[in-house]
């Protein structure tokens, strides 16, 4: 081969081996840790103590193959632990909670608990359907509040683990009976956690009931990205999808108007810290003691799933996005933390230490009209599904 021809050859394996890399990077990056290295995802349980009726109380770690970490207890369908990475690949837990079962039972509010049977207020504890009145347990002021003085965060449900090619999870059921906190119907709920190996978080709702009655479950998970529980989070940057909240009154129950958040510090369009505009005069805020309202949600739907919220913490990149099938989502910002409740590792929880983002229909929907229903029949099935993304930015 003469000399020319070499140069001509090399420079075509050279162009060759480049245009190789360019196709390469317009394709997701490969997993290029060995399968063997992996860690294998796993759900195992332990005891965690006895509810306040004696019953035993079982605690399900659940792992994926990224190391990312959750634990469930039967109790309350609490979310007790949530190990993520920060942007050094660093893990902390960013969930509040207790390290045992006293926290739980003394003074918890509502720290990672399934809520029902109706998430947020009722006003005045009572609502008519079909002709009649019932009245509810007033735990909140003049009202309702997160199904009663013994809600489902405070029963002890049933669980069967599982693993799926979507992932590791747990199966948690629940019978709530006629009569139970002044609802109707007997009401089958059943609530699956599923921790995928897309750092993904999957909360699926189901109910029936043989009465109407109303239903409104979530999670009460009170986050704070920073991951180190010694701090506020109103540095955290916040996006919501929403051109419009559920305004209050003076007892955070409904008006039964929407309120447009253009040129209000609740609009959460473009990210904006969470303390840039908490303590403006607005009577909105002055009800609330901050943020405690429903953002009503405007999202695109994919799969019936519209995104809701992104949460960014900056000094460790955490991020947060979530996704859900319902129509709102309360934020909250802990304004009725104050110190008292000494969480985990000795870490006493102070005002806007987190934050929850509870994705549900509206409060007082059984009393507004307007309002998307939240009665259930007999005969339909309750399904709702909310998806927690965990992951980091620069």
């Amino acid at each position: 081969m003469t000399l020319a021809r070499r140069r001509a050859t090399a420079a075509g394996l050279a162009a060759f081996a480049m245009l190789l890399v360019a196709c390469s990077q317009d394709r997701p990056a490969k997993d290029s840790t060995p399968a063997a290295a992996k860690p294998a995802a796993s759900v195992t349980r332990a005891s965690f103590g006895v509810a306040p009726d004696s019953t035993p109380v079982d605690v399900y770690t659940l792992v994926n193959a990224h190391g990312v970490r959750v634990r469930i207890l039967t109790y309350g369908g609490i979310v007790q632990m949530l190990e993520t990475p920060d942007k050094a690949g660093k893990l902390d837990d960013i969930v509040l909670g207790f390290d045992d079962m006293a926290g739980y039972v003394k003074s918890s509010p509502y720290f990672g608990a399934i809520v029902g049977r109706y998430g947020n207020r009722i006003a005045r504890g009572r609502f008519t359907l079909d002709g009649k009145t019932y009245k509810l347990a007033v735990n909140n002021g003049p009202n309702a509040l997160h199904g009663g003085i013994k809600g489902f965060d405070k029963v002890v449900w049933a669980a069967k683990e599982f693993k799926s090619d979507s992932g590791v999870g747990l199966v948690l059921t629940h019978t709530s009976p006629d009569g139970d906190e002044g609802y109707p119907g007997t009401l089958h709920a059943k609530v699956t956690y599923t921790l995928t190996d897309h750092d993904e978080l999957a909360i699926d709702y189901e109910a029936t009931t043989d009465k109407a009655t109303p239903v409104n479950l979530t999670n009460h998970t009170y986050w704070n990205l920073a991951g180190d529980g010694t701090r506020d989070i109103l540095g955290h940057v916040l996006t919501l999808e929403s051109s419009a909240i559920v305004p209050v009154d003076s007892t955070l129950i409904p008006t039964g108007k929407l309120m447009p958040v253009a040129g209000t510090p609740f609009d959460f369009r473009t990210p904006t810290a969470i303390g840039k505009r908490i303590e403006d005069a607005h009577q909105q805020i002055r009800y609330g003691k901050g943020y405690d309202h429903t953002w009503v949600l405007d999202g695109a739907r994919q799969d019936g799933l519209a995104h809701a919220a992104h949460v960014a913490e900056p000094t460790t990149g955490r991020t947060l996005d979530i996704y859900t099938t319902e129509p709102g989502v309360q934020f909250y910002t802990g304004n009725f933390l104050d110190g008292t409740a000494v969480g985990k590792r000795g870490r006493a929880y102070k005002f806007r230490y987190g934050l929850a983002l509870e994705t549900h229909h509206y409060p007082d929907s059984p009393n507004q009209p307007s309002f998307p229903s939240t009665i259930l029949r007999p005969g339909e099935t309750y399904r709702t599904r909310t998806v927690y993304r965990f992951g980091t930015e620069p």
